[in-house]
């Protein structure tokens, strides 16, 4: 009989299933290696596969994340995932601080009530991006006039091209050419960009992800980009304190999610990036590792 290597299948960033972002994660892996990890994440063909090794200390786990053709320093969906499934399986205490040591770095996550809460390993770096309104504009098949402001690059261990747009009906009719993507994405070697709205509040945002991923490809929810959204929207706040935003993202999908994210700034202007969402476990496998 072959290895098997068993597996669990989430819905991350919501409360219900078949919504939110999926996600695979393997929560005993240490008797894979980097090669079988790719093939298996290509196989299962997931936006994120993870994979968990033994734990280092009590609440201390190393964890890789891969996509179906590499393996990635960050990613904030699988993070909220692995810590709900390692709580759920008992594996993890609930009642002190979750400690996930990904390629970016270490990770810590709460747990608290039905939140998976995470801080970035590192504040975000913001810079310019190769694209301005009107290349912005010829990506997404939208006028220039509803692009908002000329787009940054944010990151918090992955980069994105943020670009805000003015309207929920630009957001809907956004539509990435192939070709316009080849010409002004592909050479910036920043192959993701994060669209956003704000709502009435302006604490609410609605967001959609798209990516070269296997092609020009959308994603239901985000972690890693609505951190890097964070940490540029909190740059412009001044002084000490604490902003609270609501990120939907997918809806345009039919794959609704929510994420919770936090931007804090203390008196000696120290900055910190949180994270949070929810996750349901939807389903269980086994895997014949060596096949």
């Amino acid at each position: 009989m072959p290895p098997s290597a068993d597996y669990h299948l989430l819905d991350v960033f919501t409360d219900r299933a078949f919504a939110g972002n999926p996600l695979a994660v393997f929560p005993a892996a240490q008797k894979l290696d980097s090669r079988r990890m790719q093939v298996i994440a290509n196989e299962l063909n997931l936006s994120e596969t993870v994979f968990v090794g033994p734990a280092s200390d009590t609440n201390r786990f190393p964890i890789r994340i891969f996509t179906p053709t590499m393996e990635l320093p960050f990613a904030g969906h699988p993070v909220v995932g692995t810590a709900h499934l390692l709580a759920e399986l008992g594996l993890a205490q609930r009642d002190r601080p979750l400690i996930l040591e990904a390629a970016v770095g270490a990770l810590e996550v709460t747990l608290e009530d039905d939140l998976a809460r995470f801080t970035t390993a590192r504040p975000a770096e913001i810079g310019a991006s190769t694209l301005d309104r009107a290349k912005a504009a010829a990506l997404l098949g939208l006028d220039e006039g509803q692009i908002n402001g000329e787009p940054v690059i944010a990151s918090c261990g992955l980069p994105y091209h943020l670009i805000e747009l003015d309207s929920l009906d630009a957001l809907a009719r956004a539509l990435p050419s192939a070709a316009q993507w080849v010409r002004h994405i592909s050479p910036s070697r920043v192959e993701q960009i994060y669209l956003h709205v704000q709502l009435d509040e302006e604490e609410h945002l609605r967001t959609r992800m798209f990516s070269t991923e296997g092609g020009v490809r959308e994603d239901p929810a985000t972690g890693s980009a609505a951190a890097a959204l964070t940490g540029y929207l909190g740059s412009h706040r001044t002084g000490a304190g604490t902003w609270d935003w609501r990120i939907d993202q997918g809806v345009e999908m039919g794959r609704p999610s929510r994420i919770h994210a936090t931007f804090e700034r203390d008196t000696h202007d120290n900055p910190a990036i949180h994270i949070a969402g929810q996750a349901v476990i939807v389903g269980q496998g086994r895997l014949r590792a060596g096949a």
